[in-house]
């Protein structure tokens, strides 16, 4: 039987590779202490720095940790108890270029200083089909992600819903931002001879949507610093074999 929530935080709590900072600990006065610190304080390297942003179990942080050592690589998630996972793995393995920041997302701007992360990695985030603005591909995250991933850093998202990769691939697009890979079936395509990480690195939802035979799509892009974002104005399908209300399901099949 695993570990029950409370031991499981118990652990989050002793665990040196993971920091802890709920959005109701932060103090505006002060800020967060590792703000612009994280290589000096945390990593003690001067490598590029990757987040993966709701990371769940942290399978995507520790897996590409392992690919890259001369990189480091932070998963990010509010819930600690599916974290536990990937912090445990990482501890037990002696892996030293893996953190783990449990917060809030919405509050990821107060976590990293200007030009602080190179990379952005989005596995399986939920697609929000009702509310754009939680969507971590929305303008509304980009211009946080803007204060602090460098100008033209990458954003990765891999996902199992259409709505969520037309979604992003339109938001890119109508916004100018340099698309580099698209594909909507990620396991048939080209890019997995080019990107081994894509292929050999895969989530625990990941697997579930496979066996339920659903293509997986992934899409890579840049976010320079200058320019206006502004929200594309689109139907897009939903996605019906999600969660979603029932009642809306038999009247709307799109939503921007």
């Amino acid at each position: 039987m695993g570990k029950g929530k409370l031991a499981k935080f118990a652990d989050m709590a002793a665990n040196p590779l993971v920091v802890e900072c709920p959005f109701w600990k932060l103090k505006a006065d002060e800020g967060f202490a590792l703000k612009g610190r994280w290589n000096a304080d945390f990593f003690k390297n001067d490598n590029p720095i990757v987040l993966e942003l709701g990371c769940g179990r942290g399978e995507y942080t520790v897996g590409l940790a392992r690919q890259y050592a001369d990189m480091n690589f932070i998963g990010v998630d509010i819930k600690g108890s599916r974290m536990w996972h990937g912090a445990q793995e990482a501890l037990n393995e002696g892996l030293k270029n893996v953190g783990f920041l449990r917060t809030n997302i919405e509050f990821i701007h107060e976590m990293f200083a200007s030009d602080e992360v190179s990379e952005i990695w989005l596995t399986f985030s939920d697609p929000q089909m009702k509310k754009p603005t939680k969507r971590l591909t929305s303008t509304y995250f980009m211009e946080r992600y803007r204060k602090f991933l460098v100008d033209g850093g990458l954003i990765h998202l891999k996902t199992d819903s259409n709505f969520m990769a037309t979604y992003t691939r339109l938001m890119a697009e109508h916004n100018g931002l340099p698309i580099e890979q698209w594909t909507d079936d990620l396991y048939h395509s080209d890019l997995s001879v080019l990107n081994s990480h894509l292929l050999t690195i895969r989530t625990y939802y990941e697997q579930m949507w496979l066996d339920r035979g659903l293509t997986i799509k992934y899409i890579r892009f840049r976010l320079p610093h200058e320019g206006t974002l502004s929200e594309p104005d689109v139907e897009i399908p939903i996605d019906e074999y999600r969660s979603y209300d029932h009642e809306v399901l038999t009247t709307v099949k799109t939503r921007k």
